[in-house]
């Protein structure tokens, strides 16, 4: 065989390859953008292991700030020179600072099971509240609702019509409540929401509005998981905790309907209106919500189910407002909102001490005031991130 004729039968023989390749590849990637899962289907959450990739590009930190004076009332005019953040006790440099004001994505978590029925009425009607209390003008919003599945009612819209039609066409389900998936599911939905960019370096707010009792029965999600996950990607989690035990209080009589002595999610005393649970609140027994955060997110694990609600409010600098003794459904949204837009939002690269990027472990942010601003004020933030070793 001449050298040109071997040439020819490697170059051809080359190229067959490569057709053949490039015709699998093809094959198994399917044309266009995926389609949506159909309605009802069950969501599976992320795997430890994917959450240890995800945390390694941890670049920036955003964390919400609500600062009330010593009668509870929210401060609104306070500076960025006002403010000292540290990061594992390492200062750190203010690379962002707002009022309220950033753009919002909001996933609104809405239970829809039986157990919430005479619930319904009064969640039908929050839809105009939801749109303008809590998004405002600019925002983009979703609502999922969720018994044992979750339904999607309404994707990422800007139409407060649209919000307030999937809200007031609630419709419960069966008996089910996959709280911790619905939640997983709702972090990950916000994850590709405000994205940085050139233009944007910042990435808005994302917020997690959950309205559900603090229950659940049988997510595959683990709430430590969740709430890891939400730390990374800058997720505020805000929820108002219905109490089945009042639902069966206000609801008809009904033969052999068995009322439960303790509403799930709720305290014999409540704490002052709009406050997070906090260690010596008065309201959790002394329960330390912050250590149990902490405890969650480091090991992945779930939490008894009568402090989620609290415990991820708590993890991200959100609020929960529970609606057992005295406080409607719609009030606590009316908080909500005032809340939400009244919070100062502080962003930081975080550095360690040695002028690098953040290690791997639990980073425990502290927000205060300089000395002349700080007397009488109290600081309600998230209290840390978690990133797991590298390899693990």
């Amino acid at each position: 065989m001449t050298d040109k004729l071997l040439r020819s039968t490697v170059l051809t023989l080359v190229a067959l390859c490569c057709s053949i390749y490039a015709r699998s590849i093809a094959a198994q990637a399917p044309e266009g953008p995926l389609p949506p899962p159909p309605p009802g289907t069950k969501i599976q959450p992320i795997p430890p292991e994917a959450l240890g990739k995800i945390s390694a590009r941890v670049t920036l930190v955003n964390t919400p700030v609500t600062v009330r004076d010593a009668n509870g009332a929210m401060l609104h005019d306070l500076d960025e020179q006002d403010f000292v953040v540290t990061d594992n006790g390492v200062a750190q440099k203010i690379t962002h600072f707002g009022v309220g004001g950033d753009p919002i994505s909001l996933v609104i978590l809405v239970e829809t099971s039986s157990r919430i029925e005479s619930f319904l009425p009064q969640l039908q009607k929050t839809g105009i509240l939801l749109s303008e209390q809590v998004m405002g003008p600019d925002a983009e919003a979703a609502v999922v609702g969720f018994d044992s599945s979750l339904k999607t009612l309404q994707g990422f819209t800007r139409s407060h019509d649209a919000i307030e039609a999937a809200v007031s066409g609630l419709k419960t389900g069966d008996s089910g409540i996959c709280l911790f998936d619905a939640m997983s599911a709702g972090v990950e939905m916000l994850s590709f929401r405000r994205k940085p960019s050139k233009e944007t370096p910042v990435t808005g707010r994302r917020v997690l509005l959950i309205l559900s009792e603090a229950l659940d029965t049988g997510s595959d999600a683990r709430l430590g998981e969740v709430l890891r996950r939400a730390q990374l990607e800058n997720v505020t989690i805000f929820s108002v905790g219905l109490s089945t035990t009042r639902a069966e209080l206000s609801a008809k009589p009904r033969d052999n309907a068995p009322v439960p002595i303790t509403p799930p999610g709720t305290y014999g005393m409540p704490g002052p209106p709009g406050t997070v649970p906090t260690p010596g609140a008065g309201n959790n027994s002394g329960f330390d919500l912050i250590a149990l955060a902490q405890v969650l997110v480091e090991h992945t694990k779930s939490a008894a189910t009568h402090h989620s609600l609290e415990v991820g409010a708590v993890a991200t600098g959100g609020g929960y407002y529970s609606t057992y003794k005295g406080r409607s459904i719609e009030s606590a949204i009316d908080e909500i909102g005032g809340e939400l837009h009244s919070q100062y939002m502080i962003s930081y690269e975080p550095k360690s001490r040695f002028d690098e990027g953040p290690d791997s472990g639990y980073h425990q942010i502290s927000v205060s005031l300089v000395a002349d601003k700080a007397q009488g004020k109290k600081i309600i933030t998230r209290p840390g991130y978690y990133i797991p070793p590298p390899g693990s």
